[in-house]
């Protein structure tokens, strides 16, 4: 039986191992690979402390971080994935992998993350870390002086096009409805930028290139016209996916399938289960939101399994 159960290795999961070692609670972290989503981004230039990093180095470096400190007290198990996430009778917590795996414990921290909504158009994928991202924020200033283009246009999308806007020489930003998710105060602070161009009923059809993007095939749903945008960095927004199906039974989940967990300490509906990070229905994502999200969670987990001792 541990203390502790920590679903993730990202941002939020390492920072949660480091805690629960310091306060040396008995703690299993469970997760397939280290580093979240950043792992995809070429360079990361907004994790606090390191001016520009690789998503790939992020991910080693969280791991080493978190093998300086676990000692014998956090178990790892790397490679693993969360399938099954019960509460048991007497208030504990069982949790299955996919290796078939079973851990118990007293309280659970879910920061299993998620995944971006991939573009499902021919040369995506090829093309994913060639000129085509989901992150912005992690890899907008590589393309400084380029033209490029946002597909997506919730407040995602706009958001990502009002940072594109600072560095790159031209943002083109196409939304498959005639009418935007995002909040219109967004979208005009956007529009009314000269370097910017909004194509409606618009959908990308093929990525093109040779070792990178070269240009983005569209096609425009009213008239059927296809064109090709000559750009060399496309920036995928079209919503993300929660890790979360392994807990669907247990916690509450919002419309999104997001955990829903007060902000304050990152309770989910579930005495004895907190979260925190991407999973959750927090309203920024990011690797530094998720790693505070975490440690706020820690020190509430902490005192709480304290008290349930003294009891």
């Amino acid at each position: 039986m541990h203390d502790l159960i920590i679903i993730g290795g990202g941002p939020a999961g390492v920072a949660a191992g480091v805690y629960a070692a310091r306060k040396q609670l008995k703690t299993a972290l469970i997760t397939e690979e280290f580093g979240g989503q950043s792992t995809v981004s070429e360079g990361v230039e907004n994790w606090i402390g390191t001016p520009k990093i690789s998503g790939i180095e992020l991910g080693k470096a969280l791991h080493a971080h978190l093998d300086a400190y676990k000692g014998e007290v956090v178990q790892v198990h790397e490679g693993d994935r969360v399938e099954k996430l019960e509460k048991s009778e007497d208030g504990t917590f069982k949790i299955t992998t996919k290796a078939g795996v079973t851990h118990t414990a007293r309280a659970v921290l879910i920061a299993s993350g998620a995944g971006r909504r991939k573009l499902p158009v021919s040369g995506a994928d090829i093309f994913e870390n060639k000129g085509l991202t989901y992150c912005a924020s992690c890899d907008g200033p590589l393309f400084s002086g380029a033209d490029v283009v946002v597909v997506g246009g919730g407040n995602a999308g706009f958001e990502s096009a009002l940072q594109l806007l600072a560095y790159t020489k031209s943002v083109t930003l196409i939304n498959r409805s005639p009418d935007f998710k995002a909040d219109p105060i967004t979208v005009e602070q956007v529009r009314n930028n000269p370097k910017m161009t909004i194509l409606t009923e618009t959908n990308p059809v093929e990525v093109r290139g040779d070792k990178f993007v070269s240009g983005l095939v569209i096609k425009n749903s009213k008239t059927g016209e296809q064109r090709e945008l000559a750009v060399t960095g496309i920036f995928v927004e079209i919503g993300v996916l929660p890790n979360t199906s392994f807990a669907k039974d247990t916690v509450a989940l919002d419309n999104f399938n997001r955990i829903i967990a007060d902000p304050k300490n990152q309770h989910t509906s579930v005495e004895g289960i907190w979260a925190a990070g991407d999973c959750t229905d927090e309203l920024y994502h990011q690797n530094n939101i998720a790693a505070g999200d975490a440690v706020k969670a820690l020190e509430d987990i902490y005192l709480w399994l304290k008290k349930k001792v003294r009891k």
